[in-house]
């Protein structure tokens, strides 16, 4: 019987719906808003990670268009070739002076970043140990290094050392890499902690801060700022897709790092550079950071207060410390239901299910914007509570 090779794709995924573990994409027939229009219905938007409300500003579009009427709308080819652009360069260095590090470098995505860098920096006789609740970009790219692996229980610092000493003398090069901010629970890793316990055993740092950046530390500089250890961080990753509202990974650090990632980090050496439109909007996002201090007051006004209210109202938000609010469920079936009698009644917040938390923990990930009123939170919460009695979570 002649195999028929591609069968498995319709098989998996309609496995994938059998299971309701498929993505349904909802269409945005407007920009990325506080108030938005998802699939045809106005909503309060509750899922973005346009932390703080930058996608839409006006300096970030006029450094787009400006960019783009200068330098066309591509840059021609990968950056080690033909396609790095003055623009690129004035980014990194504005960048490097935001972190307050010696170097940084811009990647295509967050995800090109941990899948590029982390393969090279270890090989076959070192190892690598990383929290148990590290994104799913840090899974893959340890997946594809030749290297041994460890996993310590999530943000315990104790397990860490104990590792780190079993390992201080099996291996030649020891990374530890941890989120910053953790996505799916929205808790802060203890990176002072981990850099003073690396330095005794002589590890490498990796801090995946793609939820941090421009959100957490003074001015939202980021983990490094957070916990006054900027430029100890050996490798400081984070992006410009979230919280600056434009797109693309970056690494901060030493100019050594930079150096070698240049020459050695196949996804930054092998794919075409950004446009200059997104240059020029990444440019403008850090200077607004550094001139409009109001944003990041604003985003933590909001959470603050939706996460009290929240908890007043007797919702579980497990351990959060951040605009990544979960309002945890339980069942993975009345999360989902939750989030659509919440769309029903104009609130866009998605559940998040098996498998990517455990069986027990389905939830409705809120994640806050800048951008939104007291009136819109008060809204919200209005629906959250009117519809946690219904469903019996309150």
């Amino acid at each position: 019987m002649k195999r028929n090779p591609t069968a498995f794709l319709k098989k998996e995924y309609d496995e994938l719906v059998k299971n309701s573990f498929d993505w349904k994409l909802r269409i945005l027939k407007t920009g990325s808003t506080p108030h938005s229009v998802v699939d045809g219905k106005e909503v309060i938007m509750l899922c973005s990670n346009n932390y703080l409300n930058l996608s839409n500003h006006p300096r970030l579009i006029k450094g787009a268009v400006d960019a783009a009427k200068k330098f066309g709308a591509g840059s021609g080819s990968v950056r080690a070739i033909a396609g790095t652009m003055e623009l690129h360069m004035e980014v990194e260095r504005k960048l490097a002076k935001f972190k307050r590090t010696e170097s940084s470098l811009i990647y295509q995505t967050g995800f090109a970043a941990n899948a590029g860098l982390i393969p090279q920096l270890v090989s076959k006789g070192d190892i690598i140990i990383s929290d148990e609740l590290n994104h799913g970009s840090i899974i893959d790219g340890v997946r594809l290094t030749r290297t041994d692996r460890a996993v310590y229980k999530h943000c315990d610092m104790g397990e860490l050392e104990k590792v780190l000493k079993d390992a201080d003398k099996k291996y030649n090069r020891i990374l530890i890499i941890t989120d910053g901010v953790f996505s799916m629970d929205g808790d802060i890793a203890p990176v002072d902690q981990i850099v003073k316990l690396a330095n005794e055993y002589g590890a490498m740092t990796y801090a995946d801060d793609a939820h941090g950046e421009g959100v957490i530390g003074p001015d939202g500089r980021g983990i490094g700022a957070h916990f006054g250890i900027e430029g100890k961080i050996d490798v400081e990753m984070g992006t410009f897709s979230k919280a600056f509202g434009v797109v693309g990974g970056l690494i901060a650090g030493s100019q050594d790092l930079v150096n070698f990632a240049y020459n050695k980090s196949r996804t930054w050496l092998l794919s075409g550079s950004h446009p200059p439109a997104v240059a020029g909007a990444q440019l403008a996002a850090i200077d607004v950071l550094e001139t409009e201090p109001q944003h990041v007051k604003n985003l933590w006004d909001n959470t603050k207060y939706f996460k009290k209210e929240l908890n007043s109202m007797g919702f579980d938000t497990g351990h959060s410390e951040t605009p990544i609010t979960p309002v945890i469920v339980g069942e993975s079936s009345k999360a989902k239901e939750l989030s659509n009698r919440l769309y029903d009644e104009g609130v866009f917040a998605l559940p998040i299910v098996f498998p990517m938390v455990a069986r027990d923990k389905a939830r409705i990930r809120t994640m806050m914007n800048a951008g939104l009123t007291k009136k819109d939170l008060d809204f919200a919460l209005e629906k959250f509570e009117k519809l946690g009695k219904k469903l019996e979570i309150i």
